[in-house]
């Protein structure tokens, strides 16, 4: 095997993005575990946060996410006996459900993102000049739209009369 080939900078690049992730998400998981919620369940509830009145379909969350649907199906199960989110019936199309976040999953994401920006900003936005922050942002937005085409779905636009 050519040793030139692990100093491919394409190597480098995936390198660098999976070290810089496990280091983030340890750090974040310690955190949101503090509050009583996995990595995925701080996801979840971002997710359905940052979407229209505060919902998703339960196929967009699956889109969203690093979930299938039937474990989108078994989060929310969980998240809902918690009291986090509940889940809403589309009156229109009975074989579509939406995922909403209530009161209390909102007030554990306000408990959360406080200590999660602090982490976000000493070890990842803080670490990056303004300019470079810019150009990295625009460069994982052609990178994930590329390998994860579904990562917006049903994030935009709004609900229709009958709420689906």
């Amino acid at each position: 095997m050519d040793q030139n080939v692990f100093e491919d900078p394409r190597i480098t690049a995936v390198g660098l993005l999976v070290e810089a992730h496990a280091g983030l998400s340890a750090r974040f998981a310690a955190q949101f575990e503090q509050h009583g919620l996995s990595p995925v369940e701080f996801e979840v509830l971002t997710r359905l946060a940052r979407s229209p009145g505060n919902q998703l379909r339960m196929t967009d969350l699956a889109a969203q996410t690093s979930l299938s649907t039937s474990g989108v199906t078994r989060v929310v199960d969980r998240m809902e006996r918690d009291g986090l989110i509940r889940r809403r019936a589309c009156p229109s199309d009975r074989r579509s459900s939406y995922a909403v976040v209530t009161a209390a999953g909102l007030e554990r994401l306000d408990q959360t993102l406080p200590g999660h920006l602090r982490i976000i900003e000493e070890w990842f936005t803080g670490q990056l000049e303004p300019d470079v922050l810019r150009v990295l942002l625009e460069g994982l937005r052609q990178v994930r739209d590329a390998v994860h085409p579904g990562a917006t779905a049903g994030s935009t636009g709004t609900v229709g009369e009958d709420g689906c």
